[in-house]
């Protein structure tokens, strides 16, 4: 599946690297493998982040709702 773009970058391909969700673009597991590294922004869908880094986000979580 391999094809020759002159150096450009493949088209992202929405469902695939990316999903809409209301104004934002969300990139998926997928599109970060095919970037090959982490761009260190916290993305929802890294496949590079660690398990520390998910569970301070699930603290974080639970500390915003408790706020509510």
């Amino acid at each position: 599946m391999s094809e020759d773009l002159g150096g450009r970058t493949p088209a992202l391909v929405e469902g695939e690297d990316f999903y809409r969700e209301g104004a934002y673009v969300v990139f998926t597991a997928r599109y970060h493998l095919r970037r090959g590294r982490c761009c260190e922004s916290g993305c929802r869908h890294c496949p590079y982040r660690g398990e520390s880094d998910a569970a301070a986000d699930a603290e974080k979580e639970k500390k915003d709702e408790a706020s509510l």
